[in-house]
Formats: structure tokens, C-alpha cells, sequence
């Protein structure tokens, strides 16, 4: 039996107060400050972990959102140590931006300026400052988005670069991660400026912020975007394409997150073009990215043939809430069903019933492997909790 929306929205409700337990009760490091950098499975803490600026700053962001959900207070000396740790031990004071990687004591391991990194903190920064008004987190923001601006925006080409060392020299090794392709430019890092650049509009609404936001749009519509309704992923400095594979969980969240920045900055035009193109990806997400079992895989190789049916954590969450946009602006229930699929799959197989949170991957058979972390460098509350507070926020249908 389907279950009825208003359940939905009842079970992600309670599912996010389960997310935010975990962190709250699990993550603190009580001896070095800040969070933890690397939990195993189930909940074996590893304090001497080196830490990571996309799970710290994804940190910040996920309870300042929170605390703009909740719109109280519960969680605000969360914030405030996430902040303070991110702004004593991640932020360059010297050259600005914030660092990729420190170690357990809050030494700096890694000082590239990765513009995906400073997207987030950007990100954080603006939803820390909506929920406490703090003039500090909006000064930084205004800091970070400039240096993007100045040192990886593409005058010639358009777009940004991928990353810099610590003084803004472009590197020759540009790689987010080991398994990504190293070139120039990569639809994962716009689309991460795009979602921290419409969070950013609302405290700084300046036209600046306006029209690298219509740039970044236009980019995922003409250049990222192909005719079938798949994103393509990595690109040189030129535009042409260097890779063959499409990842089912950044189409669909690069779907949503397009008709939000539209609508942030209220250009109808756009916004007709975005959720046109929305539709179009969600169609395409419905007929490739879904298992049997309601589980999202996790990308193809359209040259291979081949498809990773791994179900990682963080597809799952932007499928649901990607179809549930769909049906937000179609009003069609079949997105909706699917999106039901979903969470029923997340439901029976990804969240860890007995430990919390959710696992990782789950395998075509059905099965978690053991030795995936609960929390790491990329391991973290945001994907999974934005997708239960997105599911209360947007309702235009």
C-alpha cells in the first residue's frame, strides 16, 4: 500500500529529528574541538582523524538550516561551535578562502583553495547568518565570494576553475576526489556555486550575486545539460567534454536546485526555462536511475554500457525530493509515486535502524558493506536532512 503524502511528510519529519540526534549525540569532539573527523561502522569513533572542510562546513549549514526549520533555538550552541571551528582552525587569514584538510588537532594537512569548498562555506556561512544574524558569518561570505569571483571566474570562457593552492595559483592537479577526472572545469562544483550563491542572494542581494547566478543557469542549460536530460560532468578550460559518464543523483539535484535559484531570483523567464528543463531530467532520472526495489543507482557509463547499481545515501535523498519538485510543478502523481518508491527504499534498506543515521551504500543485493564510515570527509547530515526539511518547504502546486 502507498503511503499518502501527509504521511510522507509526517515520517521525513521524524526522520530528521533521528539525523540530527545522531550528529548531536555522536560527532562532538569534546577533546580537539569540533566534530569528529571519521566514525566507522557502527560507531566507532576515530578522534585521531584528520578533518575535512566539506564535512565541517556541511555541519554548519545542516543546523543552521535546521534552526531555520525548527525557527527556534534548540540547536544554536551547535552552530556556534561549528562556527568557531570552522572560523579558528579552517579559514586562511592570510590568503582568505578556508583550507581543504586539517588534522585532529586543527593543524592545516592540506591548504588548496578548492572553489567547491569555498561554495560550501559560502553556503553555511549565509544559512548560519539567516538563522543568528551574526554580521561576522556575512562579512566572511561576502569575503569568500569575492575571491571566487576575482581569482576562478572565467572571464574568457566563461565558468569558474576548479581549484588553486593556498595563494590562488591555478595547480596542476585539480581532482575534488580520486575517483573524479582532472580538468578545469566541472558541473559538481557550479552546482554547488549555484545552490550556495541563491542562499547567498537572500542576505546579500546585490546584482552582482544576480547575474552569476543567470550565468550559472544559462551554463547548466546550454553547456552541462544534454538533449536526453542528463548532465555531463567534466570539462577543460575550452568546454570541451572529457568525460562519459552520467550521475543519476547530480541530475536530479541539479533539477531542483535550478528551479530554486530561478526562483530566488525571480526571473519568470528563467523560471519557465528551468522547470521545463527540470521535468525533462526528472523523466529521464524515472526511466534510467531507478532499481526495481525503488533504490537509486548511482551512475552509467554511457560509452561502456555499464551502470554502478550501488544505492549511496546521498541520490536517494535528492531523488526524493527532485521527483517530489516534479510534482510540485506538474501536479502528475506518477512523480510522486515515485518518490514515495523512494523513501520506501530508504526506509527498508538505507537508514541504519539499529545504530541511526544512514549507511552509505547499499549494494544491487541489498546489503551494506561493513567497513564504509558513518561519518568521514564526505560522509555527513546534509543531503539526508535537507530531504526531510525540502519536503515541508516547497509547496507551489
Amino acid at each position: 500500500m502507498r503511503i499518502a503524502l501527509q504521511e510522507l511528510k509526517e515520517a521525513t519529519k521524524k526522520e530528521l529529528a533521528h539525523i540530527l540526534k545522531y550528529w548531536e549525540e555522536h560527532t562532538l569532539d569534546t577533546k580537539y574541538g569540533g566534530f569528529i573527523g571519521h566514525i566507522t561502522y557502527p560507531d566507532q569513533k576515530k578522534p585521531l582523524s584528520n578533518k575535512g572542510i566539506i564535512l565541517n562546513s556541511r555541519i554548519l549549514w545542516t543546523f543552521s538550516a535546521a534552526s531555520n526549520f525548527y525557527k527556534d533555538n534548540r540547536y544554536e550552541l551547535l552552530c556556534q561551535r561549528s562556527f568557531d571551528y570552522l572560523k579558528t582552525y579552517f579559514r586562511d587569514t592570510e590568503y582568505g578562502g578556508v583550507f581543504w584538510e586539517l588534522n585532529y588537532k586543527g593543524e592545516v594537512v592540506h591548504a588548496k583553495k578548492q572553489v567547491y569548498a569555498q561554495a560550501f562555506m559560502i553556503y553555511a556561512l549565509s544559512e548560519y547568518y539567516l538563522f543568528s544574524k551574526n554580521k561576522e558569518s556575512k562579512t566572511w561570505a561576502i569575503e569568500i565570494f569575492n575571491l571566487i569571483e576575482n581569482h576562478a571566474l572565467d572571464h574568457q570562457d566563461g565558468g569558474y576553475i576548479e581549484a588553486f593552492d593556498q595563494q590562488w595559483n591555478q595547480i596542476e592537479d585539480m581532482r575534488l576526489s580520486e575517483k573524479d577526472d582532472n580538468t578545469a572545469k566541472t558541473m559538481n562544483t557550479h552546482l554547488h556555486l549555484l545552490e550556495a550563491y541563491t542562499v547567498f542572494f537572500k542576505i546579500y542581494p546585490e546584482n552582482q550575486v544576480k547575474e552569476a547566478i543567470k550565468k550559472l543557469i544559462h551554463l547548466f542549460l546550454n553547456v552541462f545539460l544534454d538533449k536526453i536530460g542528463h548532465f555531463n560532468l567534466f570539462f577543460d578550460e575550452k568546454w570541451n567534454l572529457k568525460s562519459n559518464i552520467y550521475s543519476y543523483g547530480h541530475d536530479i539535484e541539479a533539477a531542483w536546485l535550478l528551479v530554486e535559484a530561478a526562483v530566488a531570483i525571480q526571473d519568470e523567464k528563467i523560471i519557465d526555462q528551468v522547470k521545463n528543463a527540470a521535468i525533462k531530467i526528472a523523466d529521464r532520472f524515472m526511466q534510467v536511475a531507478i532499481d526495481d526495489d525503488g533504490g537509486v543507482m548511482n551512475e552509467e557509463n554511457y560509452v561502456a554500457g555499464d551502470i554502478d547499481k550501488d544505492r549511496h545515501w546521498w541520490p536517494q535523498a535528492e531523488g526524493m525530493i527532485g521527483l517530489y519538485y516534479a510534482y510540485q510543478i506538474t501536479g502528475e502523481q506518477r512523480y510522486l509515486e515515485t518518490a514515495k518508491r523512494i523513501w520506501e527504499f530508504i526506509t527498508s534498506k538505507m537508514i541504519d535502524q539499529k545504530y541511526g543515521e544512514w549507511f552509505w551504500r547499499i549494494d544491487a543485493n541489498g546489503h551494506h558493506n561493513p567497513k564504509d564510515e558513518k561519518v568521514g570527509m564526505w560522509k555527513c547530515p546534509y543531503h539526508n536532512s535537507r530531504a526531510c526539511m525540502q519536503l515541508h518547504l516547497y509547496d507551489v502546486y
